[in-house]
């Protein structure tokens, strides 16, 4: 395994790290030291690791990352009633160039997830999941991100990527991996009428913020068909973070984002999930907690994941045909869950981004509103990107 990339977790982390209750958090993960060196990852579910990289920042001042405070608050969590294990393999220090920074980061993620291990990265600048995205190149044909931010990220894909335009290189650059990008929460004021209207023409998906808030729930069949989530602190509102990370009066307060989180860690699907846009302060304040608490609610999450999408025995689901003037739409209902998902049909002579049937998750109100007359719009959006 190339972990040469990593560096240990500070000795300030790992003192105050023996002083915690036997039953803390801290006691109970794999942690890599510079006494101990990488732990070894077999039955490992989960790796956390973090990355130091922030020059792509539009406004990068020279800082340097540290995340001692965010690990210091997560070891002092008590875990749920989890069966899973997890490791802390400290972190990638900034590389000579932000290539090598994306290189290594590259490199860890695919033998993480080939080894069925899920990273949960806390960044620096978002532009580090453009790397997470690239190291999937050779292990799945599609790939679905799920964004939590206040903006699209889109930018202008002939100039240098940036940690507010790092999407313009996932849909631009080879191999075009991407099949949908949904942004959750994003604010209509921070986003021009551009990035607005080339989100409709490529069928993605745009969830607003007030559209979230007034029913959460709505993220669930989202984050249940994401391979990658990415998380941008921007996201939160200011009230709920420190004073460095200040950012917008309105977005998502603590216990929304920590809701998304967990459905994040609830699909079956997700396998790296990423935290950015920290900014560290020696000052003791509530945004390393906040992280500490979002990275708890994704680890409830995984260990309250179902297998519920097996459709090859009958018995395990309802099958539902609608009929919409010409289109017959497929409903399936996991009898184990009650969750619902909806066939995208595979289109002969087209060329096709899925090579076979595809179930898209979707709501009980998508099978309903599909019995009224109306398509689904995810369903729609699917159906459309599957036909270019």
């Amino acid at each position: 395994m190339n972990f040469n990339f990593l560096s240990p977790v500070s000795d300030t982390v790992l003192a105050h790290n023996e002083l915690l209750a036997e039953q803390a958090l801290g006691k109970k993960i794999k942690i890599h030291s510079a006494q101990n060196g990488i732990p070894d990852l077999d039955g490992v579910k989960m790796a956390i690791i973090g990355v130091q990289e922030n020059r792509n920042d539009v406004n990068y001042m020279g800082e340097e990352l540290n995340f001692d405070t965010i690990r210091t608050s997560l070891y002092a969590l008590f875990p749920g009633n989890w069966h899973t294990t997890i490791a802390d393999l400290g972190d990638i220090p900034a590389g000579a160039t932000l290539e090598d920074t994306y290189y290594a980061l590259r490199t860890i993620i695919s033998v993480l997830i080939e080894r069925k291990v899920i990273p949960i990265i806390i960044g620096g600048s978002q532009d580090l999941t453009y790397a997470n995205y690239r190291a999937y190149d050779t292990m799945a044909p599609m790939i679905n991100i799920v964004n939590v931010d206040s903006n699209f990220d889109l930018g202008d894909a002939s100039v240098e990527m940036k940690n507010n335009s790092f999407l313009g290189k996932v849909i631009l650059e080879q191999p075009y991996n991407l099949f949908n990008y949904s942004v959750i929460g994003y604010q209509t004021y921070f986003n021009s009428q551009e990035e607005i209207d080339l989100m409709e023409k490529l069928y993605f998906e745009a969830y607003r913020l007030g559209e979230v808030t007034h029913a959460i729930s709505m993220v669930e069949p989202v984050m249940r068909d994401a391979h990658i989530v990415t998380m941008d602190l921007k996201s939160v509102r200011a009230a709920e973070v420190g004073a460095k990370q200040k950012f917008s009066p309105n977005g998502f307060d603590g216990k929304e984002i920590c809701s998304i989180s967990r459905y994040a860690g609830i699909s079956n699907k997700v396998s790296s999930f990423g935290i950015y846009e920290f900014k560290s302060t020696n000052e003791l304040d509530a945004t390393p907690m906040l992280i500490s608490q979002i990275i708890w609610y994704f680890i409830e999450g995984v260990n309250c994941r179902v297998n519920d999408d097996d459709f090859e025995n009958e018995n395990n689901y309802q099958k539902y045909n609608v009929l919409i003037e010409d289109d017959e739409l497929i409903f399936y209902k996991s009898i184990k869950t009650g969750r619902w998902w909806i066939e995208i049909p595979f289109l002969p002579n087209v060329n096709n981004k899925l090579k076979k049937h595809t179930l898209l998750p979707c709501t009980h109100d998508d099978y309903k509103e599909a019995s009224h007359g109306k398509i689904p719009e995810r369903w729609y959006k699917a159906y459309k990107k599957n036909s270019f």
